[in-house]
């Protein structure tokens, strides 16, 4: 009998639960906002999920912002609890030649109740999939906080995992130059004696070479999508955010994005003249100024964006090891919105 007892008074505290989480439910609302004059007031920690970024993608040719926004409609009021930001890129190239729209997600967004996480993510997650499956190639989420973020959700809505690799360099317990490699550390001494410099970009010229470099150097990578100028000229002048140079006697042989976001910083883009100018290191001089910057303005992470696929050799993967940061594995997922190859696809990568 007191086993029974027991029973009921389990279920009944789960159906207070369930019923509880239900009404929740019923009062939140998913809206997405492709204009930046109508969105709703919200707190923005995150840069890659915040309004700023929506504003500055807003003004930069082929690209598109989504801000999707879950909102509390309890007494009528329109309280933002969620909000995830999603770029649409527009893609084209003569050689080779393609012409798409694919949608790209930075992390799973912003949080108001922590609690509810979970499941805030699957709505936003659902909405945006059902409002770009139409109309884009293919959707990717990447950088997420942890590898089984969102996994079941995902799976149900189709996506696939790839597995990919994620790097962080911890700036908070030692000094950046003691996690170095002696090869690294004598390569950066080399550059210093040689006059290679690195400085923040200030002029509109810069801010051309800036950008002259980065897109030649990514021109025979397809993948690579590299923005138009527009939104590095928001980026530079964004709090945020800086852009930095690598010179040797005038001449730019390196450059780099970073982003700013709450006690991290994000290595976005990169490009160096490594071949041109090999014993000067252009590729270490870089990544060692934008590193050691974050160190001096006291941020606790250098965060590498893009390492790349987890393959047993990776040469970027390798350099970015040897300033001393921590490898771990993640998955990166994606959707292709042409059914048969998504299928195809879910099959080659099926975990």
């Amino acid at each position: 009998m007191m086993i029974l007892q027991n029973y009921f008074s389990f279920f009944m505290q789960n159906c207070i639960i369930l019923c509880i989480f239900a009404l929740t439910m019923s009062q939140l609302k998913v809206n997405i906002y492709s204009q930046g004059d109508t969105l709703p007031e919200m707190t923005c920690r995150d840069f890659f999920h915040s309004t700023g970024l929506f504003h500055h993608c807003e003004v930069t040719p082929r690209l598109r912002p989504y801000m999707v926004v879950v909102e509390d409609t309890e007494d009528g009021n329109h309280r933002v609890v969620a909000h995830l930001l999603a770029m649409i890129r527009y893609r084209s190239s003569w050689f080779p030649p393609y012409l798409y729209m694919h949608c790209r997600v930075y992390g799973e967004g912003e949080y108001a109740v922590v609690e509810s996480k979970d499941e805030l993510f699957a709505m936003m997650l659902e909405a945006l999939t059902q409002k770009l499956q139409r109309w884009v190639l293919y959707i990717e989420v990447s950088n997420l906080s942890s590898k089984m973020f969102g996994y079941k959700r995902f799976r149900q809505l189709k996506y696939f995992p790839v597995h990919w690799m994620k790097i962080h360099n911890s700036l908070h317990s030692r000094a950046p130059e003691e996690r170095l490699t002696e090869k690294i550390r004598q390569q950066i001494a080399r550059s210093k004696e040689l006059g290679v410099k690195g400085k923040e970009v200030e002029s509109e010229e810069e801010l051309r070479q800036f950008v002259r470099l980065l897109k030649h150097h990514h021109w025979l990578k397809p993948k690579r999508y590299i923005p138009d100028e527009r939104l590095f000229r928001e980026l530079k002048d964004d709090p945020d955010a800086r852009l930095f140079l690598t010179k040797y006697k005038n001449k730019v042989i390196g450059c780099c994005a970073c982003t700013y976001s709450g006690t991290d910083a994000y290595l976005w883009y990169s490009a160096f003249r490594r071949k041109s100018y090999l014993r000067l290191h252009p590729d270490v001089t870089t990544v060692w100024h934008a590193l050691y910057h974050a160190y001096e303005h006291h941020y606790d992470h250098m965060r590498f964006m893009d390492v790349g696929l987890p393959f047993k050799r990776n040469s970027f993967r390798e350099f970015i090891l040897s300033f001393g940061g921590k490898p771990v594995s993640t998955y990166r997922w994606f959707r292709c919105n042409i059914g048969w190859i998504n299928r195809l696809l879910e099959w080659i990568y099926k975990d």
